[in-house]
């Protein structure tokens, strides 16, 4: 089969540093080409993945020039029009309005969405002809927020398990830890409380938001309580010591206070042994398994006590766990099978 991969320009794929989406593109163009496919992708100019043959959308930069945003979609137009018959299947993890020269064309064509979804949009294309396409969300929970109709499917996000250490065993007095954005609707501040209150050392990682009031959130509730000593802060981490971190941490915090679409780093925690105590929003309660890769509590009180227990997880078990349910492996075939 023949299949095109579709994503926004200005982060190269495979991605140098930050790229979420454009991780999971490079891994389903691997995945696509081990299982004998012909993969293409309409990606930014410098791209490069072995074995597949990659067509320019826009030039690298983050975040886009707004005319390197608008010239994308005439750009994809082009291409589609003029190689429409070439592919099997377009798998689009950009803009949907990539996809509407093709929309009432044969071709199979499966829409992935990973953030918020405009209902608006997709009310738009469904009144127009339209065939053979499928949307996708990475949870039911997302999917579950839009007003809308259409083919729509729950498809989780992945990552290579291949690419983690598995840490089976970790000491007692092994730090939890929390990583992503340092903004508030993730809830650094709520980890460091929780650390606090069970005694217990906590790495804070991830980036800064350059926005002005996330600028004086960490100013004001983050910084004041960074010691070097108990509540460490360690900035972004790049594969290798997100790897470490995460393997060498007792759990993973996640006391987010807004509906995460999926939140990638608790699955990259489990394929570390480590397991996640998670508040119980967005899509938390379809990535963890009660009891087996971590806890989903209701408030910070229960997060505390599912902290003093959290050594009744097994690490191994936790990630062969994780690994069958969101190992790219697994999801790639759940694709193809749509």
């Amino acid at each position: 089969m023949r299949i095109l991969l579709v994503m926004d320009p200005g982060i190269l794929v495979p991605p140098k540093g930050y790229g979420g989406h454009e991780r999971l593109v490079y891994m389903f163009a691997k995945e696509y080409v081990r299982l004998g496919h012909e993969v293409h992708l309409l990606v930014t100019k410098g791209s490069k993945i072995n074995n597949c043959i990659v067509h320019s959308i826009g030039k690298e930069g983050f975040p886009p020039k707004k005319i390197d945003s608008l010239l994308a979609i005439p750009t994809a137009w082009i291409f589609l029009m003029k190689h429409k018959n070439k592919f099997d299947l377009i798998h689009n993890f950009g803009r949907l309005a990539y996809l509407l020269p093709v929309l009432n064309h044969k071709i199979k064509k499966i829409m992935t969405y990973g953030r918020e979804i405009t209902s608006k949009n997709i009310s738009m294309v469904n009144k127009l002809p339209n065939r053979n396409i499928c949307f996708t969300g990475c949870s039911s929970n997302l999917i579950s927020r839009i007003e809308t109709s259409g083919n729509w499917t729950t498809v989780y996000n992945a990552i290579d398990f291949n690419s983690y250490t598995l840490y089976s065993n970790v000491d007692s007095d092994a730090p939890l830890m929390f990583l992503g954005r340092i903004e508030k609707v993730k809830g650094a501040h709520n980890a460091i409380i929780v650390a606090k209150s069970t005694g217990s050392k906590l790495i804070l990682a991830g980036n800064i938001s350059p926005l002005p009031e996330e600028q004086l959130y960490f100013k004001n509730q983050i910084e004041p309580f960074i010691d070097g000593v108990q509540i460490i802060y360690l900035g972004p981490l790049n594969d290798e010591q997100k790897n470490k971190w995460l393997g060498s941490s007792k759990a993973l915090l996640f006391p987010i206070e807004w509906n995460e679409p999926f939140g990638m780093v608790m699955v990259e925690a489990m394929a570390c042994g480590t397991p996640v105590i998670a508040l119980n929003k967005g899509s938390v309660n379809e990535v963890i398994t009660e009891g087996k890769t971590g806890f989903i509590v209701e408030d910070l009180a229960q997060m505390i006590s599912a902290v003093k227990v959290i050594n009744q997880i097994d690490r191994r078990e936790c990630c062969e766990l994780a690994k069958s349910k969101f190992h790219v492996k697994v999801i790639a075939k759940q694709y193809l099978s749509l």
